[in-house]
C-alpha cells in the first residue's frame, strides 16, 4: 500500500493559516514552509539544513517549489544562506520594546552587547520637514547623529538622530559617539524624556543604506520614525532608524482605553 507525501498531513484548517488562498487548497510551496517550519525547531539554532536534494526527496516536490519555500523563510529571519557553505538556522529575532528605552537598554535586558560605529556627526541646517517636527524655524541648525546599530557585533540597523542645536551646543565636542545617546543626554545632561510619539512601517533600503548595514537591498526592513519631547512639552529630538527584518522584531504592552 503506497505510503502518503508528508505534505498531505497538512489541512487548510491547520494552525497556519495566513497566505492560504480563500479556495482552501495549500499551495505547494507554502505547505513545504510549513513542515520546515518543524524541521527548523527540531534542528536548533546553527544547524545545517538539509540539502535541495534531500528536501525534494524528503517532500516529494520540485527544486522550484523547494527554493520558494526556504527563500521566504530566509526572507522571514527563520534561516540564512552562507555563501559557499549552505543554508542554516538563523538566530531568534532580537526584541525592542516600542517604549522610551533605548536601544542599549532593550539590548542589555535580553543578555546581548550592544554597539554603535559612528557614520556622520555634525551641525547643519533643519530643513523644513524638520523645521516642523522640532518646532524650529527652517534654516536653524541642528546637531546630526547616524551610525550603524551592531548586536554582539553584527549589523543589524541604522540610526540617524537630529537634535536641536540650540538645546545641545557641546554635543559634538564631549559626546563619544560609541556611548548610548540617551544615556549621555540623561546622565551627563540631565535631559528628561517626557514622551514621544512613535510610527512603524516596513519599508526597503536604499543602495547606501543596505551597504552600511551589510544587508541585501530586497530585503524588508523596519523603519521607525521617533518624535521626543521634554516636560515643557518641547520636542528636541527626531529620529529615524531603520532596521533589519529578519534580524528583529518590536513588542509593546497595550492596556485597555475606558
Amino acid at each position: 500500500m503506497p505510503t502518503s507525501s508528508p505534505l498531505s498531513r497538512l489541512s487548510a484548517d491547520g494552525p497556519v493559516r495566513d497566505g492560504i488562498p480563500d479556495h482552501g487548497r495549500v499551495p505547494r510551496y507554502y505547505a513545504v514552509k510549513v513542515e520546515l517550519l518543524a524541521v527548523i525547531a527540531e534542528l536548533g539554532e546553527g544547524s545545517a539544513l538539509p540539502t535541495e536534494r534531500e528536501l525534494c526527496e524528503r517532500f516529494e516536490v520540485s527544486r522550484a517549489t523547494v527554493r520558494q519555500a526556504v527563500g521566504e523563510l530566509v526572507l522571514e529571519g527563520r534561516l540564512s544562506r552562507r555563501q559557499g557553505s549552505g543554508t542554516y538556522v538563523a538566530a531568534p529575532k532580537l526584541v525592542q520594546p516600542l517604549a522610551l528605552v533605548s536601544y542599549t537598554e532593550g539590548l542589555r535586558r535580553q543578555g546581548i552587547r550592544p554597539g554603535r560605529t559612528l557614520i556622520t556627526l555634525e551641525r547643519r541646517a533643519a530643513g523644513t520637514g524638520l523645521a516642523a517636527d522640532l518646532r524650529i524655524e527652517p534654516a536653524a541648525e541642528v546637531i546630526h547623529l547616524e551610525r550603524v546599530l551592531l548586536a554582539d557585533d553584527e549589523r543589524v540597523g541604522l540610526e540617524s538622530t537630529f537634535l536641536r542645536a540650540d538645546k545641545f551646543p557641546a554635543l559634538p565636542e564631549d559626546f563619544d559617539p560609541e556611548q548610548s545617546l540617551y544615556a549621555y543626554l540623561r546622565d551627563e545632561l540631565g535631559v528628561v524624556f517626557d514622551g514621544a510619539e512613535e510610527r512603524v512601517e516596513t519599508v526597503l533600503a536604499t543602495p547606501r543604506e543596505a551597504l552600511l548595514i551589510g544587508t541585501n537591498p530586497a530585503l524588508p526592513m523596519l523603519l521607525m520614525h521617533r518624535v521626543s519631547w521634554g516636560p515643557d512639552g518641547e520636542p528636541f529630538e527626531r529620529v529615524r532608524s531603520l532596521y533589519r527584518g529578519d534580524r528583529l522584531s518590536f513588542v509593546t504592552r497595550l492596556s485597555r482605553v475606558e
